[in-house]
């Protein structure tokens, strides 16, 4: 029977969301007779962290649903005894890449694709305790539906299964790599606020996530469309399209990745930086691997931890971060565009050396303008005044630090990427042992 696992990362409380998700699996292994694997990587605080586990074990239980619960605890304990088994170099290095003591929204996923090939895996689906599902005539609207259907198929199976298909014939042979939609509601990046207090202050901001060298009427139009998502649009029946599917179209609350693509190459570790987890759909994408993109989007929304002050600049350093490190990744995307089937062996499995050769070489970049980025925050900020005038002083007081980081968060990419392989091979079920 093929296994898949249906991953909810989280560090907030999220009872809602658990029992929503355990919903989804019962549905997927239900509907399309799989073994999934509800795997809830919790890093909670152990008020919270024991609520989830109360909550877990209240969940009925589910034919063909087997649920891991791993605080933090459990997840290094699995890392430590992998590690250990593959003989990689530097092995602590590696720990702290992969379950770090700041937040990375890379690494929570890249110990989801590890367990997952532990535990047999086909495919892993990625769900965030910041979002809920759509209902359509009472039901919840399940992604696992179109994931489970096309993930893991030649696109040339597939194309009779969608409402549409867009992929070049020459593609047709090759299996689909991912499965997404996007979400509705709430921006994925929090800069509606400060689209309210100052338009041209948010067209300054937004536009450092913009590549260089952009026309102006393009620029304005990705400023426009930035972290939108699909808009408001509530769900009414399914289309799904066959195609290379773009970075900007899915969201990682909402999507399906085969094996053969996160057992080759990891997401970035980056420390402190949203974003940085829309690595693999960029290789997916310029590798000119297969996708089907649905609309059964997720519900996207904004917790009260990230109204209040901490919360509130936490977030904007992952703000700056992200900022900071979009010269590099545009850099390496740029040199895998051009890549293109280049990225593939003669099998057609992603060459992880190729993906490793542009990361290491974009650490090497001189980006001088990310003083410049700095320097357009602070002012902005600083315009906006209150809770934002508190984040220039952080940003400024950690200057150096904030440039360095965005820097070596790349170098330490390149090594996750030489050391993934021998990880996701060396993966065992007996390193799941301290599930809950």
């Amino acid at each position: 029977m093929r296994r898949v696992c249906l991953t909810l990362p989280t560090d907030r409380a999220c009872a809602a969301t658990i029992r929503a998700v355990a919903e989804e699996a019962a549905y997927g292994a239900r509907r399309f007779d799989v073994e999934v694997h509800l795997l809830i990587l919790d890093s909670s605080g152990d008020q919270v962290l024991t609520e989830h586990r109360e909550v877990v074990d209240a969940l009925a239980p589910a034919p063909g649903v087997v649920v891991h619960h791993l605080d933090e605890a459990g997840q290094r304990r699995f890392l430590r005894e992998v590690i250990a088994r593959s003989g990689v170099a530097a092995p602590e290095r590696v720990l702290q890449l992969m379950l770090p003591t700041r937040a990375s929204y890379g690494a929570c996923t890249n110990r989801a694709f590890l367990i997952a090939e532990a535990l047999g895996c086909a495919s892993v689906h990625r769900r965030d305790s910041d979002s809920r599902y759509q209902y359509l005539d009472g039901e919840p609207v399940f992604p696992l539906q179109h994931e489970l259907a096309h993930l893991g198929r030649r696109a040339e199976e597939v194309a009779g299964l969608v409402s549409r298909s867009r992929l070049d014939p020459a593609c047709a042979r090759r299996p689909v790599a991912l499965v997404g939609g996007s979400f509705v509601g709430e921006m994925s990046v929090d800069v509606a606020e400060i689209r309210r207090l100052d338009p041209g202050i948010y067209r300054d901001v937004v536009g450092l996530s913009v590549p260089a060298g952009y026309p102006e009427i393009w620029r304005g139009n990705l400023i426009e469309e930035s972290f939108r998502g699909a808009g408001t649009t509530s769900f009414t029946g399914d289309r799904t399209t066959l195609t290379r599917v773009g970075p900007t179209q899915v969201d990682m609350c909402n999507i399906g990745f085969d094996r053969e693509v996160y057992a080759r190459v990891p997401l970035p570790p980056a420390i402190d930086t949203i974003g940085s987890d829309y690595f693999l759909i960029h290789l997916v994408h310029d590798a000119r691997l297969p996708g089907v993109l649905h609309n059964r989007h997720i519900i996207n929304f904004h917790t009260g931890e990230r109204r209040s002050d901490s919360g509130f600049l936490a977030y904007q350093l992952r703000l700056a971060k992200f900022l900071l490190s979009t010269p590099y990744f545009d850099a390496v995307y740029a040199r895998m565009k051009e890549a293109g089937d280049a990225l593939l062996d003669t099998a057609g499995h992603v060459r992880a050396s190729a993906v490793a050769g542009s990361v290491r070489d974009s650490a090497l970049l001189e980006v001088t303008g990310n003083t410049e980025r700095l320097d357009v925050l602070d002012r902005s900020y600083r315009r906006l005044g209150g809770r934002y005038a508190m984040a220039a002083d952080l940003f400024a007081a950690r200057r150096d630090r904030l440039l360095a980081e965005a820097r070596t968060d790349m170098a330490e990419f390149a090594f996750l990427i030489d050391v993934w392989e021998p990880l996701t091979r060396t993966g065992a079920v007996a390193g799941t042992a301290h599930a809950g």
